[in-house]
């Protein structure tokens, strides 16, 4: 399996073998960890479409159980995922616990990917 450093290496000998443009500057390893990991968190169809939920408006639990028709305990743990990733943060407001997307950027992520997805079927 390669490694970030040995495919910066293979990127590298290609530009020159090519006579390319140079290659792109890789950012800093924890970086694309990081990357890496919201990524993964965004990785399930359930959470996407959380994100498209919480793009509008922040939301309670079972608002989000009601537009996607999913059981409760099924929202609440992907809401757990996407907590634990950086992707929403919530705040109690009374007897319920209200969610937001921490950043705005992510939905743009989700967005393009759904419409991406989307060309596919045309």
């Amino acid at each position: 399996m390669k490694t970030i450093s040995s495919l910066a290496d293979d990127q590298h000998a290609d530009a020159h073998q090519h006579h390319g443009a140079p290659a792109p500057e890789l950012p800093p390893r924890e970086v694309l960890d990081t990357a890496g990991e919201l990524l993964r968190a965004l990785a399930a169809p359930l959470r996407i479409a959380i994100v498209l939920q919480l793009q509008q408006s922040q939301r309670c639990v079972h608002e989000l159980v009601d537009a996607l028709g999913v059981p409760q305990p099924l929202v609440s743990q992907h809401l757990r995922i996407l907590k634990q990733a950086g992707v929403v943060s919530s705040e109690r407001a009374g007897r319920e616990v209200l969610y937001r997307l921490v950043d705005h950027h992510l939905a743009h992520i989700v967005v393009d990917a759904v419409a991406h997805a989307g060309e596919d079927r045309r």
